[in-house]
């Protein structure tokens, strides 16, 4: 069992470490768009979920191979330790696409909240000279920090959803559920495009928690700071993302949130959180062959390849695409009649609930329900694994073992 530091969601051998730092709490907001308020799905916004999540995976191939100069094995050219207790962050799901919390930058420290998105590697916020898409948002003011320090390096990310962030990159301290890291690479955004106005994205900033071999900025991202600079017992987080009760653990995980032991899969690639899923099950049937799986919470929706996202759904009883009522790539299911998906890792198959798998009635007064499983051709050798499963399990991301923990929750 890990001993952790726990963050409520709104989702190494050093000399001199600093006295360890009491638990703290962060609590989270909900908001939701993917479905509206009659129960039906948004169709436009499950669409640039899709786009958003492809498309930052391809970013990170990129950012992989430039960084190691290597092609990314997944991508197919689509696109005396002082010991500390756990710090947890309360998290927040905004429309079950992002899980947010707060963090506090600079000296003196302003708060902010960001979606921790296991997904990608680079924290970024609007900076003070941000006047595109950025109202409504706390901004990141380097001038106003003492310990802040522009490496004079710019940056720029691109989003499939047309969404681009683009600025200024900064070393400043950075601090999340009472650990700091000192000198953290930072981007302060001169543009935020309309995926990330205030409308679409409801927290300040994005912080990535994946390794730094797909940072866009090629730096350590804010937990391997954490963790090289003595600030956590463990190299470890976890996540509990659910309707109620979300949270970040900084430095283990917490076992009242779960039930039975963990099941533990390898990372098969430094980058990503990937390793190998060994089938997927439909009403206890076995459909699929093993594949590669990126865990990321920052994406809503399972995405998989097209032809076994084809031949999962053709094992599902009633169901048919839904091209032209939510976009290429979905499908629809009998709401009276939703399936018990299954995902299996190692020697446990986790369930995805009907709660989590059904996005919505596909139209007013409609008997169809919109599946969270979705085709994309961008997914050629792996899948996206995000909240649509995340939802039902509790998540242990262990990057001194590198590995990826699965457990029922309590």
């Amino acid at each position: 069992m890990y001993l952790p530091f726990i963050v409520p969601l709104l989702p190494l051998l050093v000399a001199a470490c600093p006295a360890p730092s009491p638990a703290t709490h962060i609590p989270l907001q909900k908001r939701s768009t993917i479905m509206n308020s009659d129960g039906t799905v948004n169709a436009d916004a499950l669409r640039r979920q899709l786009a958003y999540s492809t498309a930052k995976t391809q970013r990170g191939f990129m950012a992989y191979q430039k960084n190691t100069g290597m092609k990314h094995p997944l991508d197919a050219g689509n696109n005396g330790l002082s010991k500390r207790k756990s710090s947890s962050v309360d998290l927040t799901d905004d429309s079950q696409e992002l899980w947010y919390g707060q963090i506090s930058i600079g000296t003196p420290p302003k708060t902010y909240t960001v979606d921790f998105d296991t997904g990608s590697s680079d924290l970024f916020l609007p900076g003070s000279d941000c006047h595109t898409n950025c109202a409504g948002h706390k901004v990141y003011n380097a001038n106003a920090s003492s310990t802040s320090a522009d490496v004079h390096k710019s940056f720029s990310l691109a989003y499939g959803d047309g969404s681009t962030v683009s600025g200024e990159q900064y070393n400043d301290t950075v601090t999340i559920a009472g650990l700091t890291a000192k000198q953290q690479r930072l981007g302060a955004a001169s543009t935020y495009s309309s995926g990330f106005s205030k409308e679409n994205f409801v927290p300040d900033g994005l912080m990535g928690m994946g390794y730094q071999s797909i940072s866009e900025y090629n730096a350590p991202p804010v937990f391997s700071s954490l963790v090289a600079q003595g600030q956590t017992s463990q190299p470890v987080f976890s996540f509990k993302l659910a309707r109620s009760g979300s949270q970040l653990t900084i430095g283990g995980s917490d076992s009242s949130l779960y039930t039975g032991g963990l099941t533990c899969i390898p990372v098969t690639q430094q980058g990503y959180w990937q390793t190998v899923m060994d089938n997927v099950k439909v009403n206890g049937n076995r459909v699929t062959n093993s594949i590669h799986a990126i865990i990321d919470t920052g994406t809503t929706l399972v995405v998989g390849d097209e032809a076994t996202v084809d031949e999962i759904y053709a094992a599902i009883p009633g169901s048919r695409p839904a091209i032209l009522e939510v976009g290429l790539g979905f499908f629809t299911v009998p709401c009276n009649n939703i399936p018990k998906l299954g995902l299996s890792f190692g020697s446990a198959t986790f369930n995805i609930s009907p709660q989590t798998f059904n996005l919505g009635r596909e139209s007013a007064g409609s008997d169809r329900c919109v599946g969270g499983l979705v085709a994309s051709p961008s997914a050629t050798d792996f899948w996206i694994v995000g909240d649509v499963f995340l939802q039902n399990i509790y998540t242990v991301f262990d990057m001194g073992r590198n590995e990826v923990c699965f457990a029922k929750l309590s």
